[in-house]
């Protein structure tokens, strides 16, 4: 009876520490698994911020380097100077780059969020020159149905292009909204949604400029090595 209770313990024994092993090991492959898809996910983001960057301000009208000249407009100082919230729920750590050309800022690119998509929130750039009309609008991040409101994306439509020379005057305030609802911009057939929360947040970073132009300026770094000086 008691060789029977210690083998019966001996096997709960085992059992218990096989348990124990499987649930560790698996608890770290998951953990690898979620840790590579992070850092993909992650570097497939600013990748594309990259690239929509140089599509808003080509390469060739520029000196400096946008991914460096930057302000962080999450900061304490940032938040006590701007109404950040005018961008959205911006990630921590959100930069504002900087166009120059010639040592002079001509056009700064703003990190803004969509919060009312249909999905979910889009993220997006808005590049607004000192004049206070668009450059170019880019999605870099988005869950919108696909063949509806991924149309909003330049590789799927052409309509983020009809905010280009726009402005807060160009169409007028009052006209910042899909035709839907009485305003200037088109709307897909079947999705509406989408393209007004592009519209909305687009509008909202022009208020955002337009209200704080000066600081944003005199908040402008130096800039930082010429892409001539750095092939030198």
């Amino acid at each position: 009876m008691e060789n029977s209770n210690e083998t019966l313990s001996n096997s709960v024994a085992r059992n218990a520490i096989g348990l124990a092993l499987f649930a560790f090991i698996t608890a770290g492959v998951i953990g690898v698994v979620q840790l590579t898809s992070a850092d993909r996910i992650a570097k497939n983001i600013a990748e594309a911020q990259a690239k929509a960057l140089y599509e808003i301000t080509p390469k060739v009208s520029v000196d400096n380097d946008l991914l460096l000249d930057t302000l962080d407009l999450t900061t304490e100082k940032s938040k006590s100077a701007f109404n950040i919230n005018l961008l959205g729920p911006i990630e921590t750590g959100a930069t504002a780059h900087f166009a120059k050309k010639n040592g002079e800022v001509h056009t700064i690119i703003f990190p803004t969020v969509a919060p009312d998509g249909y999905t979910t929130q889009i993220s997006l750039l808005v590049g607004v020159k000192l004049d206070g009309s668009i450059s170019g609008v880019r999605i870099v991040e988005h869950k919108e149905t696909p063949g509806l409101g991924d149309k909003v994306e330049l590789k799927k439509s052409d309509w983020v292009l009809g905010f280009n020379e726009t402005s807060l005057t160009s169409p007028s305030i009052e006209q910042w909204k899909v035709k839907k609802d009485g305003g200037e911009f088109d709307q897909f057939t079947g999705a509406t949604i989408t393209p007004r929360a592009v519209v909305g947040a687009v509008r909202r970073t022009l208020t955002f400029f337009n209200d704080h132009k000066d600081q944003i300026l005199a908040s402008a770094p130096q800039s930082a090595a010429s892409s001539q000086e750095n092939a030198q």
